[in-house]
């Protein structure tokens, strides 16, 4: 065995980023990240692969592994189903004799599935620090003072809020609690239209990207309408004023992925590859989306690219791991398929649940060893529950 040596002159100790990004450390400040109670297999192991097989097996029907769009290969190839975070809840709620639901994606996607899930059913995530940056950038805490603020403005009886359904189940239970709805990118239009129906002003939390593209794209809002607040200045950096002209109230939130693309990747993809579309998603900047061809949820990139002609050429402003994966599955078709930005991306958080996670999950269940369970507590699970019914009962 040897040992690296150091130039007394270098410190090349990892920071505590750079522990977070490789997977070894956790950000106290993220969702409940926590390092994982026992040793994970080396992922130079060279019977992972066959140590994760084997342990499915064993359990048999008892498990159901759930795989985000978003997750390596490695991980996905496991996976009974996979969708967006959803998708992926309710197909575990449709599945009542699985013991164990594998949730391979973060820790919000982890609290749906155990809302819509039965209680005799155990939701799981292979690594408690897969959290979402997004999801952390609106904490219960803000948004009860988000709420004061509004109401001492004398608008919140006006206000109803409205929550992507990238966020915490503390989040989803105070939209429950006041009124409001879940949306999810796809069906995000028609949830601001109930919201409309019911108030006369939106609270969009936590991604103003998607709020805001909705709000003007889609339903012919201006820019005008639509006011940031942002939870580290007094009273959201708004004027009591500007609260009161707003229609949509946007939370200073956005994805670190989708908030990477940049008029400029548009501009320079063009120039690059002569005739491509642009396809983007909406949780992009504004002007990424007013610059695309076609905007839409992950499922609908995937249904743009699967009807699109065979020699077409496509950039995609997504997460790097679907963009790859797409490329390749429709490369026999002659489909170019790029990402958008030359700027290598993955979703850092997505990529910490990996195969070594993965075997060490299946391996401890099989022993009988509930690990990682994700369980919200019954008075979150009963408001976050019903915001997530008025989503499912919307038009």
């Amino acid at each position: 065995m040897t040992t690296a040596q150091t130039s007394p002159e270098l410190d090349v100790s990892p920071t505590p980023l750079a522990l977070l990004l490789l997977g070894r450390e956790a950000d106290p400040r993220s969702e409940r990240g926590v390092e994982c109670p026992g040793d994970l297999p080396s992922p130079s192991d060279p019977d992972l692969v066959e140590r994760a097989r084997a342990a499915k097996e064993k359990l048999g029907e008892k498990v159901f592994v759930l795989g985000h769009h978003y997750q390596r290969d490695e991980v996905i190839q496991f996976a009974d189903v996979t969708g967006d975070s959803f998708k992926l809840a309710k197909d575990a709620a449709a599945r009542p004799e699985a013991e164990y639901i594998v949730f391979c994606g973060v820790h919000f996607m982890a609290e749906s599935a155990d809302i819509l899930t039965s209680d005799d059913q155990k939701v799981v995530l292979p690594d408690l620090a897969a959290g979402c940056s997004m999801a952390d950038m609106a904490t219960a805490e803000q948004v009860a003072e988000c709420w004061d603020v509004l109401t001492e403005a004398g608008i919140a009886e006006q206000v109803v809020p409205v929550s992507y359904m990238n966020s915490s189940a503390d989040i989803k239970a105070f939209t429950g609690k006041h009124g409001g709805t879940i949306c999810t990118s796809s069906n995000a239009k028609r949830a601001l239209d109930w919201a409309f129906e019911q108030g006369d002003k939106v609270l969009f939390l936590p991604d103003q990207h998607l709020g805001r593209n909705t709000a003007v794209r889609d339903m012919g809002m201006s820019l005008e309408d639509c006011v940031l607040y942002n939870p580290h200045k007094p009273n959201g950096g708004l004027t009591v004023e500007e609260l009161r002209a707003a229609k949509m109230i946007l939370w200073r939130g956005h994805c670190s992925v989708h908030g990477r693309f940049s008029l400029d990747s548009v501009n320079d993809v063009r120039e690059r590859i002569p005739g491509v579309n642009v396809l983007v998603h909406p949780e992009c900047k504004h002007e990424v989306v007013a610059a695309a061809d076609y905007v839409g949820s992950t499922e609908y990139i995937i249904k743009t690219l699967e009807a699109a002609p065979a020699g077409s050429k496509w950039a995609i402003g997504t997460e790097l791991n679907l963009v790859r994966r797409l490329a390749n599955r429709f490369a026999d078709e002659g489909k170019e398929i790029v990402f958008l930005d030359k700027t290598v991306c993955f979703c850092s958080t997505m990529n910490r649940i990996d195969l070594p996670h993965l075997v060490w999950t299946l391996e401890s269940l099989a022993e009988g060893n509930l690990v990682n369970r994700i369980q919200v507590d019954t008075e979150t699970e009963s408001f976050a529950k019903l915001a997530l019914t008025r989503m499912l009962a919307l038009p």
